[in-house]
């Protein structure tokens, strides 16, 4: 049991995507038992305001995963850390990087470091947590699946496309976030610098809208099982909320006969978090 609000509520494996995008990522995964922050890129504030906005209060985590370095996953940590004294889970390379890029209050905050790896199979309460590799130009980017009760969660953002593997992780997700970071039209004609867009366009770089749709209308990739297919990551100045769901429709519905997808396609937000998705 958990409370929410006033309320408490039974629940198997409840997803809140409190934000994402280039400004700050965070998604608290919950059971009846346990409670996980992946990333935590926007500061204390901010974080509490995002929860209280889904009325939910947060009195302990059992742990914070982190997938990479970069800001935008892990600016807030130090806080967070202090906030909840929550055992940290992240891989040795990128904790070395944190200790390099964070403050020195991050590594006076942690209370307790798990070391974990790509391919690595781990419990945190009840939850069974995989760690897989993604490619993205962080020291060591990882992807997650989180099962509990027979639902099955996956979180993969920042990844410059999408390899096999990636792709085997993500079947039979009952709630898949997945990035949709760009347009490739805006990019090419936006106000970033040449270098930039070279990063964001490599393989190491961010998935565009039209790799995400040529991922989600074969059945051979994306086997259409999710109860919630949620976009994220979505650029602020290289796309819109509204051409990421036209591009995954227009996908979706190219799916042949037999392969539709029956779930719910949403877009995740920088500024607001979703409503909680129960599994």
């Amino acid at each position: 049991m958990f409370r929410c609000g006033f309320w408490r509520v039974s629940i198997g494996l409840r997803v809140s995507i409190l934000a994402s995008g280039s400004s700050g990522n965070l998604t608290l995964l919950e059971t009846a038992r346990t409670r996980l922050l992946i990333d935590a890129g926007l500061g204390k504030r901010e974080t509490l305001a995002r929860l209280a906005a889904i009325e939910m209060t947060v009195d302990h985590l059992d742990g914070i995963l982190i997938t990479h370095e970069h800001a935008d996953h892990c600016n807030g940590l130090p806080k967070m850390l202090g906030l909840w004294k929550a055992p940290l889970y992240v891989t040795e390379p990128t904790l070395d990087s944190l200790r390099r890029c964070l403050p020195e209050t991050f590594g006076k905050r942690i209370v307790g470091i798990e070391t974990i790896h790509a391919g690595q199979r781990f419990m945190v309460g009840d939850i069974e947590v995989h760690a897989f590799a993604i490619p993205h130009d962080a020291v060591d980017p990882i992807g997650f699946t989180f099962r509990c009760q027979g639902a099955k969660m996956a979180l993969v953002t920042d990844l410059g496309y999408m390899p096999e593997l990636v792709k085997v992780h993500l079947r039979d997700s009952d709630c898949l976030l997945l990035e949709s970071n760009h347009d490739l039209d805006m990019l090419k004609v936006g106000p970033y610098p040449w270098v930039v867009k070279q990063r964001v366009l490599s393989r190491t770089g961010h998935l565009s809208n039209h790799a995400v749709s040529e991922y989600l209308c074969d059945p051979e990739g994306f086997d259409g099982h999710a109860r919630y297919l949620v976009l994220a990551h979505v650029s602020q100045e290289n796309n819109n909320p509204d051409l990421v769901r036209l591009s995954a429709e227009e996908a979706l519905n190219r799916r042949p006969a037999g392969f539709e997808f029956l779930g719910q396609l949403l877009v995740a937000s920088q500024q607001v978090p979703l409503k909680p998705l129960d599994l």
